[in-house]
């Protein structure tokens, strides 16, 4: 992510960009968070901030190039959702235990 906002327009540096790349850092952040919380409970809502962060990268990205920023999205996209894929996994695995 870093990458591909390191080509948006510098007026976006305290806007778009700095979204993204908050966001992109949040997910494994809230994954080692919740990890280290001690409770399936806190590790599981934490998974889920994470999910979500993922979301918020996915809707970022598809701004950026609705703004011409970037053309093709889809491969991060569907790495995005391989990511989400598996949180979701890790959550009902954690879930039904």
């Amino acid at each position: 992510m870093y990458l591909i906002t390191a080509q948006f327009p510098d007026d976006e540096r305290y806007g778009l960009t700095s979204q993204m790349r908050r966001a992109v850092v949040s997910v494994p952040s809230n994954i080692s968070e919740g990890a280290a919380r001690g409770s399936q409970k806190d590790f599981i809502r934490f998974l889920f901030i994470a999910r979500g962060s993922l979301s918020e990268i996915e809707t970022q990205l598809l701004i950026a190039q609705r703004l011409g920023y970037i053309q093709d999205v889809g491969t991060t996209i569907e790495l995005i959702n391989q990511v989400s894929g598996l949180l979701g996994g890790l959550i009902r695995h954690l879930q039904n235990r």
